[in-house]
């Protein structure tokens, strides 16, 4: 076979299941409304949970970083890349969620690769959660480390993987709400399980930080634990991107010494981080609390109004709320027909959830306003009938 070949060969399998990935431009992707030129749509894809992509204060903020440091940060943190303002950041986040340190990466996906490839040796055991992120369990499976999954939420199962011989260490591996069913974790009972074999516990928050918990702090502190290893991303309720690990002080020192991520990668502009020492002031603030409970009543908004209607939810409390479809084309067709009714929504389809699991991916944000909701459950009722 070719290199042509090959690549064809995939092509065609990817199309025939009706799971072949396109991108659409767009004009605005983040906000109440996505547009493609003239056009808009009642934007139901986007992460930018609190609304604030677009908050002027934040806007101002990277404006003004960039007019400081410039555009681009010239290098990697261990040569020229390391501003004070890159610094400054890392402290108001070890403050914030009660860590020694905070390490900044360019992407959560970099972050979650890095941690893992560092911290793994032949002889241990990673333990993950089954419906993991993608750059969790691909981190997991290319380090030399052992890999075993639990059912999703077992912490029974888990404990009874921990508990098998193993000459290495262990490291538990999960999320604090899970991107494709909206649920969170019962972190409690991971890391009493994890605690008592003796493992560290690593939790990706990217979809709870900045929503739930005192001041926005997230899963961990909502649930009331403190994982060894605590990652935060900003592509969501930040509004902007990046992402940080929370850990003790020789943690940080570790990893500064051998995550090739921080070491060869350039780091984000220091404006970047202006804006986001911004975008955490705001969601610490009175403000935050208020977009907080407002994107809290939209969630209760559309599950009441989703049960009256007879539709069947997952137990998700958060801003994810998918709608199980079951077929891919069946997605694909619903999908389209909802974009015909001005609202946007995704198709997630397998390999990113499991076969037979298609579905849509609702995502709420501060950003709606209650007659957007309203819209989207009359549209969806119709296409029932």
């Amino acid at each position: 076979m070719s290199w042509q070949q090959r690549i064809d060969t995939a092509l065609a399998a990817r199309r025939s299941a009706q799971t072949f990935r396109q991108r659409q431009p767009v004009t605005q992707g983040a906000g109440r409304w996505l547009q493609q030129g003239e056009e808009r749509w009642l934007n139901f894809s986007s992460n930018d949970y609190l609304g604030l992509s677009h908050h002027p204060q934040i806007v101002a903020a990277w404006q003004q970083g960039a007019a400081l440091y410039g555009t681009g940060s010239g290098g990697s943190g261990h040569v020229t890349g390391y501003s004070d303002a890159h610094q400054q950041l890392e402290q108001q986040l070890a403050e914030w969620l009660g860590y020694p340190r905070a390490l900044l990466f360019i992407s959560g996906f970099a972050a979650n690769q890095a941690l893992i490839a560092a911290l793994m040796g032949k002889d241990d055991r990673i333990v993950a959660d089954r419906l993991s992120h993608a750059s969790l369990l691909e981190a997991a499976s290319l380090s030399p480390a052992q890999l075993r999954r639990f059912v999703h939420n077992d912490s029974e199962q888990l404990a009874h993987l921990l508990a098998k011989p193993t000459s290495g260490l262990q490291l538990t591996v999960t999320e604090g709400i899970f991107s494709m069913d909206g649920d969170s974790a019962p972190l409690e009972e991971i890391a009493a399980a994890t605690s008592a074999a003796g493992g560290w516990l690593m939790v990706d928050d990217a979809h709870g930080i900045g929503v739930c918990g005192e001041e926005g702090r997230g899963s961990c502190s909502q649930q009331q634990v403190k994982p060894d290893l605590l990652v935060v991303t900003f592509g969501k309720a930040f509004g902007l991107s990046g992402a940080a690990v929370l850990c003790s002080e020789a943690t940080a020192d570790y990893l500064l010494q051998f995550a090739r991520h921080l070491i060869y990668s350039t780091s984000m502009p220091p404006a970047q981080a202006v804006a986001l020492s911004q975008a955490l002031a705001v969601i610490r603030s009175e403000e935050g609390d208020a977009r907080r409970e407002t994107l809290r009543s939209h969630i209760a908004r559309f599950r009441q109004g989703a049960e009256q209607l007879g539709m069947t939810l997952t137990a998700s409390q958060s801003a994810i709320q998918p709608l199980i479809v079951g077929a891919n084309e069946r997605a694909l067709r619903l999908a389209q027909h909802l974009r015909e009714q001005a609202l946007w929504l995704t198709a997630i389809r397998p390999p990113t959830v499991p076969a037979g699991t298609a579905r849509l991916r609702v995502t709420l944000t501060a950003a709606h306003q209650p007659q957007d909701i309203d819209r989207l459950l009359e549209v969806l009722n119709a296409t029932r009938q």
